[in-house]
């Protein structure tokens, strides 16, 4: 129990610093020493935020196994997948097939496999969060493997598949507040309407903001179209 506790006040810390280092990097000037210094230690908050859920998922599943520990690792695939892919998108800007390689496979079907598992224990048990948020793994599967099979459609491909990512990011950390955090601090939020914007009102936000910063970072059209020497080894 000692251990889960400590585990726990870890994960409230860096879920903190998750929250304001988010922020930090979303005002400051793409691509300048303070953005990359920030994201980084953004993404390796997330990171530990990625490990000590799956803490709490092994917790859960070995004392009293429920729908909501199912739910937890579903969140945990979800959100290590947006952090690998903000990271790679980066790492392997000028090699779009070593981007999506083994690993980007691997978790475009896991996220798959994870939100039908969701999707039907949501209708079982019938739960609308659930069943609703089950939809994000069908979306960023589908997506990664149609990406995947495409192929780049411009050799900025990496900047929109990192934005995209790190607002995935942002999702988790914003709900894990407004859902976690936020009624602890005022208890009087907490109920199951506010729950339910807590949890999607974020992604409502992120798919706007996606619409707003692609169109803002907008390829040019006199760019070319899709490398042939990225297409080769897809």
């Amino acid at each position: 129990m000692e251990f889960y506790a400590i585990t726990k006040s870890l994960h409230y810390l860096v879920g903190v610093l998750a929250l304001t280092t988010f922020w930090i990097a979303a005002f400051t000037r793409k691509g300048s020493p303070l953005h990359k210094a920030v994201g980084k230690l953004y993404l390796l908050a997330m990171c530990a935020i990625v490990v000590t859920a799956m803490v709490f998922t092994g917790y859960g599943v070995m004392s009293d196994p429920g729908p909501m520990d199912a739910f937890l690792a579903y969140l945990v695939v979800i959100t290590a997948t947006s952090c690998w892919l903000s990271w790679r998108a980066i790492r392997d800007k000028r090699d779009f097939a070593r981007y999506t390689g083994p690993v980007y496979r691997v978790l475009a079907v896991l996220n798959l496999l994870a939100g039908a598992g969701i999707f039907t224990i949501g209708i079982a048990i019938g739960s609308l969060l659930l069943t609703g948020f089950s939809m994000v793994g069908f979306l960023l599967g589908f997506g990664m493997l149609r990406l995947r099979r495409r192929g780049p459609a411009h050799p900025q491909w990496w900047r929109q598949e990192h934005m995209n990512a790190m607002l995935g990011n942002g999702v988790a950390t914003h709900i894990a507040f407004l859902s976690i955090g936020l009624p602890r601090i005022l208890p009087t939020l907490a109920g199951p309407t506010l729950q339910m914007l807590a949890w999607f009102g974020p992604l409502l936000v992120a798919f706007v903001l996606q619409i707003w910063l692609g169109r803002k970072y907008a390829v040019p059209k006199s760019l070319p179209a899709r490398p042939a020497d990225a297409m080769a080894n897809v």
